[in-house]
């Protein structure tokens, strides 16, 4: 089989395509994670900006301590919001970027099947336990991509849940843990 330039062009353009799709959503993760280091940069200088100088401002060594101890919990949450947030953007950049590849492998497995069948209804007499055992083959193939696939998704969901178990938990240890510190210095 002869092709020509605009053949293989064409053969070629869904590898291109998908191949954009997965640096568009590098970049656009890449982008969104820098957005977000600088706003929590931002935000970090601006409130210990605004901590200096409450802690300048403190007339007693009680003041003071109730100053260090309300502190640590705005901090605390901000890094969880970091890692959710850093997080949440990966994830998304993942899901994007899988989604060509899942196109195409539906569209390939479609192929195939139409190819199977062509052949089939083409082959000699007697070769039907040959086709057979193709496409029990093909099915396998395509079972075993689903079910790796869903089990990609459920340890997704796993890792997700457990992250905003694992943030709530972090939130509530450092507010307590922050709280009967500043009682005690009031």
């Amino acid at each position: 089989m002869n092709l020509n330039t605009n053949q293989f062009a064409a053969l070629q353009q869904p590898a291109v395509d998908a191949s954009l799709v997965v640096f568009k959503a590098a970049f656009d993760a890449t982008e969104r994670l820098a957005a977000l280091n600088l706003n929590i940069l931002r935000a970090g200088f601006i409130d210990a900006t605004a901590s200096i100088q409450a802690v300048l401002d403190a007339k007693d060594p009680q003041a003071y301590v109730a100053i260090q101890a309300g502190l640590v919990q705005p901090v605390a949450e901000r890094a969880l919001s970091y890692y959710r947030n850093s997080y949440e953007i990966l994830t998304q950049g993942y899901q994007d970027a899988v989604k060509p590849f899942e196109a195409g492998f539906a569209q390939i497995n479609k192929t195939v099947a139409a190819e199977l069948e062509k052949a089939a209804s083409a082959a000699p007499v007697g070769s039907e336990a040959a086709v057979a055992a193709v496409k029990s083959s093909v099915a396998a193939a395509n079972s075993t991509f689903d079910q790796v696939n869903r089990a990609t998704r459920q340890v997704i969901e796993l890792a997700e849940a457990n992250m905003a178990a694992a943030t709530d938990a972090a939130v509530k240890a450092v507010a307590s843990k922050a709280a009967p510190k500043a009682k005690k210095s009031a």
